[in-house]
């Protein structure tokens, strides 16, 4: 397989997504938040969800980092909206399997959507960690959320 070049990372979908980020502003009282931070580069993810139930009915995501991270914490932010923990769970799952290189099923292809555009950061390792860095902040949140629940 021949090497991509570095401008070969920047398709429409992550350019998009970096220039107009979906849900950037926070939610107020939220009900559950998360924050990742790499500590390497300096990086910052904070994640505010509401909830409605058990559904994400507002997400708020803020993001210091690269165009990797501003894409994917905004595509993450629209991917979750009204999902339910457990397909949110599962959409992370999903998202993480497909940055891992496995080939995702048919129904994690469905599942992914947008999310799909990310699959060409596999291609460059050293960007695998900034694509995951929202979803970090995402699995803290739920994690802290499943910790709170009687």
């Amino acid at each position: 397989m021949a090497s991509r070049a570095p401008d070969d990372l920047y398709g429409e979908v992550i350019l998009d997504h970096n220039r107009n980020p979906r849900n950037r502003g926070e939610v107020e009282d939220p009900d559950v938040v998360g924050r990742a931070v790499n500590p390497f580069c300096g990086d910052e993810v904070d994640l505010q969800l509401a909830l409605d139930g058990v559904r994400a009915v507002r997400v708020g995501l803020q993001a210091v980092g690269c165009t990797i991270i501003q894409a994917s914490g905004s595509v993450l932010t629209t991917a979750i909206q009204d999902k339910s923990l457990d397909e949110i769970e599962a959409l992370s799952e999903a998202f993480k399997n497909l940055l891992r290189g496995m080939s995702p099923s048919d129904e994690e292809i469905l599942r992914l959507g947008t999310l799909g555009a990310l699959s060409i950061v596999r291609d460059f390792p050293i960007r695998i960690k900034c694509a995951l860095l929202p979803w970090s902040a995402l699995e803290e949140a739920i994690e802290a959320l499943r910790k709170a629940e009687p």
